[in-house]
Order: C-alpha cells, then sequence, then structure tokens
C-alpha cells in the first residue's frame, strides 16, 4: 500500500508538473492578448521530437543533451512565434471575432498531420542522460523530477519577467487594459508576439525534457493541451500560482485512476473535474471574478 502511494505521490507530482507548464503557457500568452493557444499541446510534442531526432533512442552525453535542449527549444520557440503572427494578424484592434479559436486549432492540426507523415502513427523514445533515482523504496525515472524543478523555474523566471522588468510590466499592462495600453505608446503587437514566443520557449523545453516520460506521438498534443486547459481553469486562467497547484491537483487525481482503474479513466476525470470547478466556482481557484457591465 505503501509503495503503491509513493508512486502516485511522485509520478503524480511529476506529470502534474508537466500539466502546470502547459498552464503557464497558455497564461502567457491569455494575459497579453486574451487568446487561449490551443496548438500549445502539439508544441509541447513538438519539443520532444526535436529531441528525438537530434539525439535518437541511446543516451546522449551531457554536451550533446544541453545542445539537444536548447535547439528543440529554439525550434519549437520559432514555430510558436510565426504561428502567433498568424493568428494576431486578421485580429487587427481586437480579439473579440475569435477567429483565433479556429487559427490555434487548425495548426495543431497541420503540425500533427505533418508529424504523422514524417514520422508515423508510432510512439518515439528518448533516453534521459540522467539516471533513475530511488524515493521511497522505489525507482522513478528522472524526467519526473526535471518537470518538478521545470516547473518551479519557470514559475519564479515568470514571476520575476512579469513584475519587475519593463517589458514584463508592460505585458501586464496589457492584460489590464489594451486599450489603454495601446493609448500610453506600448507596442501592443509586438509584446503580444512576444508573449507567443515566451510560452514557445517554455513549452519547448519542457517538451524536450519530460519526452523519456511521456507519450510522445504526433497525436498526443490534443491529450496534453487538454489537461493543461483543465490546470489552467482550474487554478484560474492568468494565475500561474493556480496553474502550479491545479496542475499538481490534476496530476496525482490522474495517478490515483490510474492505478485505482487504469489509464482509460483518466481523461473522464480530467473533464469531470472541469465540470465541477465551473459549476461551482467559474473563475478557478485563483482567478479574480470580473464585473461587466450590459
Amino acid at each position: 500500500m505503501l509503495a503503491e502511494l509513493s508512486i502516485i505521490a511522485v509520478r503524480g507530482i511529476g506529470i502534474g508538473a508537466v500539466y502546470a507548464i502547459i498552464a503557464m503557457s497558455f497564461n502567457v500568452v491569455f494575459s497579453s492578448s486574451g487568446i487561449l493557444n490551443f496548438a500549445q499541446g502539439t508544441m509541447f510534442i513538438l519539443g520532444g521530437f526535436a529531441g528525438y531526432m537530434v539525439i535518437g533512442e541511446s543516451v546522449a552525453s551531457w554536451p550533446l543533451w544541453l545542445a539537444a535542449l536548447l535547439l528543440a527549444t529554439v525550434i519549437v520557440a520559432v514555430v510558436v512565434t510565426v504561428q502567433g503572427a498568424l493568428t494576431l494578424m486578421p485580429l487587427k484592434d481586437s480579439v473579440e471575432q475569435h477567429s483565433w479559436l479556429i487559427s490555434t486549432m487548425a495548426v495543431s492540426v497541420i503540425l500533427t498531420a505533418t508529424l504523422m507523415l514524417v514520422q508515423g502513427p508510432y510512439s518515439w523514445t528518448v533516453q534521459s542522460p540522467i539516471p533513475s533515482f530511488t524515493i521511497f523504496g522505489m525507482r522513478t525515472p528522472a524526467p519526473y523530477a526535471l518537470a518538478v524543478v521545470a516547473m518551479f523555474f519557470w514559475y519564479f523566471v515568470l514571476r520575476w519577467f512579469l513584475n519587475k522588468t519593463l517589458t514584463g510590466l508592460a505585458i501586464s499592462a496589457i492584460s489590464q487594459d489594451m486599450d489603454a495600453a495601446r493609448a500610453a505608446g506600448l507596442r501592443v503587437r509586438r509584446l503580444q508576439l512576444l508573449a507567443f514566443t515566451i510560452s514557445g520557449v517554455i513549452v519547448g523545453s519542457a517538451g524536450f525534457i519530460v519526452a523519456p516520460v511521456v507519450t510522445l506521438s504526433a497525436d498526443a498534443g490534443m491529450r496534453y493541451v487538454l489537461h493543461g486547459f483543465i490546470a489552467a481553469v482550474v487554478g484560474g486562467i492568468g494565475s500561474n500560482g493556480g496553474a502550479v497547484l491545479g496542475g499538481i491537483l490534476l496530476g496525482l487525481l490522474s495517478m490515483f485512476v490510474t492505478f485505482q482503474l487504469g489509464g482509460a479513466y483518466q481523461d473522464i476525470l480530467s473533464l469531470v473535474l472541469l465540470v465541477a470547478v465551473l459549476m461551482i466556482r467559474p473563475e478557478g481557484i485563483f482567478g479574480r471574478s470580473s464585473a461587466r457591465r450590459v
């Protein structure tokens, strides 16, 4: 019993950290433009795939692993930046047209189809240069621990960037009042595009780091974007602290259900959790209620 609980806790927190990272990448883009980038799951898989193309299934040396991490991050950041430019282009002065919903999902479908054509409908395997470790008497793959480290790293980096730098404060100003920010002379579109780039750096690096322990296949992106979105909603859209809490909570519950009922029930549980949160507290755990004049 103790061993089972240890596996649920360690691996649940690890996979929850992945969901939290994707949720934070959602928040970066949403805070600057009001857009929910539903291509983030595929971008996450693209980061792992880039690592697979460089390293393959062999254990890489540290210099090669770090070089591949940098390359994967840059590739995904560039792809997300281009996607952001295409998404923002038709929006002009607002995001009320909701064309971004179609464009972000279209990018996800196109990238998924491209990966399917390049690699086929198979799962890819990437080896971690860090050996497994023992915790509570159980052998645990190192990428689970790396996911938690990456989650806290990006949380504190984003907190510092958004609160302590001029560019970050400008992005925060956009999230509060886009029209006022534009009237104050801020280059809104450039800052929004930068937010897309930052989100690409986040999911690209995360996808590469945890590639050895996640489902790395062309069609897996939808699953990760769904769980990342649910983590963001549970924690409160726009709150990175909420994303961390929501991701870990979702990861623990998913792992518990996997052990008790089987992996086929993970997605069902996630959707039930999403519906429950929307019914009880639509703004999420750390979200703020907003008033709207009607």
